[in-house]
């Protein structure tokens, strides 16, 4: 799940186009360490919250996915890239492992895991070996999308190509969100 297209991979995609690989670096780390850390929160104990206070999961899911909405806004109105424009720092290892609380396809692919897989087990040598896991398989699979962005970096500079691809990227996001939109629909009174 890692390497399919989502938030992680767009913010990834966009950071390798705008600042490069190695200034994205810290930004894929980020991510692979923030996506680890929430399984093993989820798994040795924060689901047991989440079962009883399911409400607090959704304004969670809510919130970030606010979020991924006004990151989709920001993609969907910015131009071509401009390599004289963009000085300002990229994400970095903080803000990449942050930015999976507000993820709401992190947050899926955490409880589906412990869900599925520990559902018998609270084992948290055999959560925190998962999470390792998960952590080494996250930094290749979110790198390509750097790796990509980087290749993408002159056509980014087109204006006709930004436009369809900051399109594809906003809509691309917005698939993100739509469990959470569904699961918001058919809330019962």
């Amino acid at each position: 799940m890692t390497s399919t297209p989502g938030p992680n991979n767009a913010l990834v995609l966009i950071s390798g186009a705008r600042f490069g690989l190695q200034k994205t670096l810290p930004l894929i780390l980020g991510i692979a360490f923030g996506v680890a850390f929430q399984l093993m929160a989820i798994g040795l104990g924060l689901h047991q919250i989440f079962l009883h206070f399911p409400q607090l999961q959704f304004i969670l899911s809510l919130i970030g996915s606010a979020y991924i909405l006004w990151l989709a806004w920001k993609i969907a109105s910015s131009g071509p890239l401009n390599a004289c424009l963009d000085e300002k720092p990229a994400m970095g290892f903080l803000q990449g492992a942050v930015f999976q609380w507000l993820n709401p396809k992190a947050w899926m692919m955490s409880i589906s895991t412990i869900s599925t897989y520990f559902a018998t087990s609270q084992q948290s040598t055999d959560i925190a070996y998962a999470a390792f896991i998960l952590m080494l398989i996250s930094i290749p699979c979110v790198g390509i999308w750097a790796i990509a962005g980087n290749f993408l970096r002159q056509l980014l500079m087109q204006a006709k190509f930004a436009f369809i691809f900051n399109l594809s990227m906003a809509i691309a996001l917005l698939i993100a969100v739509l469990p959470v939109c569904f699961q918001f629909i058919t809330l019962q009174p």
